[in-house]
């Protein structure tokens, strides 16, 4: 079943259409389904699909040469002499780009290179060839570039930032972000409203973590059988990410779990860690660039003294709140009395579920005429009272303009 994505399928959609040579970045974080995106836009157009390993420049060069390959044989090019099990090999990547550039002057074509980064990996020059062969053909080329990654920091820093040599090139790029609730309530239909909530803050809104969901079952089954079951995909999920994404697991884990235990200042979460603060910050740092971390200061404000960190995936944040100090009853047989635990204290895990989801309900509406305003910014703001001097938190603070007759004004 294939949810939601509106608003990225056409924009690709609007960039197939334009005809002449583009090139879109696509990213988001692992498990969002931006693959499963690209598939849905290419369906039943011409395309050659080359998925990047983590491999050595030589393997990857062969599978590009068998995705070119797979190609001109499917679509019945006079020129191609080989065969789809014994596909030539080209000489080099430019090589192998010219090879694509000269089919699209003829016909409309997508090169889709799936996890960009391991090919730069494998072949550090790889952003310069493809920079210089755009530069030669982007004036004579009917091409569809779609470069995909998931490291989030390479290619906000490597593929679209000023320093990367594609800096300039790109057309488009489209972040692919995790699902709100109202795409969960789709993925799941055989939930109501409030199990649909609970699933969206279990899983965070991740395709793939919905998938594991079973809307035929209760929560409580869900979260026994799906999710804290030392067999089932998502029980293994977060430790297998940061192994993929990072060098120091254990550490990363550590500030994690720290957050999750109610640490949120850089100092408490360092010292929880028995860390430096320097060390700390890096792996706060990094834990933003996957999308996994946050940091927040009172909505209007924006003195550092006041930056807290909160964990932004909610799948994260439950992993880490409830499975460590179950551990010893899922360990040794007993993950339903875990859930019960889990179950008894499920509505103080939802607060800020709740508060993201009424969130997402107010830019919804911003310009249905449900609201007597329009919004322009929204946060969370918490601090001292003035007036009782007291501390206070306030869960949804907007500005925006008030809509009058004939104008707007400043609200």
């Amino acid at each position: 079943m294939f949810v939601g994505r509106t608003r990225e399928l056409a924009t690709l959609e609007r960039r197939w259409n334009s005809s002449r040579f583009e090139c879109v970045i696509v990213y988001g974080r692992r498990r969002v389904g931006k693959t499963t995106l690209i598939n849905r836009f290419l369906d039943g157009r011409p395309a050659i699909f080359f998925p990047a390993i983590e491999s050595n420049a030589a393997r990857n060069l062969e599978n590009l040469s068998r995705g070119i390959a797979l190609y001109r044989a499917a679509s019945g090019d006079d020129d191609f002499t080989g065969t789809e099990d014994a596909a030539p090999v080209y000489r080099d990547f430019a090589t192998a780009l010219e090879a694509v550039f000269s089919i699209a002057r003829r016909k409309r074509l997508a090169l889709v290179i799936d996890e960009y980064p391991y090919l730069a990996k494998a072949d550090r020059s790889i952003s310069s060839v493809l920079q210089h062969a755009i530069d030669r053909h982007k004036d004579d080329s009917r091409l569809m570039i779609i470069l995909c990654g998931s490291s989030m920091s390479f290619m906000e820093r490597q593929v679209l930032g000023y320093s990367s040599p594609l800096y300039g090139r790109r057309t488009a790029q489209i972040k692919v972000e995790p699902f709100g609730y109202t795409d969960t309530r789709t993925f799941l239909p055989r939930y109501g409203a409030e199990d649909a909530a609970i699933a969206y803050g279990l899983t965070g809104g991740i395709p793939q973590y919905l998938r594991q969901i079973d809307d035929t079952a209760s929560i409580p089954d869900n979260i026994l059988w799906n999710i804290i079951d030392p067999d089932c995909y998502l029980f293994e999920e977060p430790g297998n990410l940061l192994k993929q994404e990072l060098r120091s697991p254990s550490e990363y884990n550590a500030v994690i779990q720290a957050i999750a235990s109610g640490s949120s200042r850089a100092n408490a979460i360092a010292t929880a860690c028995h860390m430096e603060t320097a060390s700390c910050s890096t792996y706060l740092r990094n834990l933003i660039d996957l999308g996994i971390l946050y940091k927040e200061t009172p909505f209007g404000e924006h003195s550092p003294r006041k930056t807290i960190y909160r964990i932004k995936d909610s799948f994260f944040r439950f992993w880490y709140r409830y499975v460590p100090t179950n551990l010893p009853l899922i360990q040794s047989g007993n993950a339903a009395i875990a859930a019960e635990r889990i179950m008894r204290s499920i509505n103080d895990f939802m607060g800020p579920v709740f508060e993201d989801i009424c969130t997402q309900w107010l830019w919804a509406h911003d310009t249905t005429g449900d609201l007597p305003f329009l919004v322009l910014d929204s946060g969370r703001w918490w601090g001292a009272d003035p007036r009782s001097r007291s501390q206070e938190e306030i869960d949804i603070v907007a500005t925006g303009r008030a809509k009058r007759r004939d104008r707007a004004t400043e609200s």
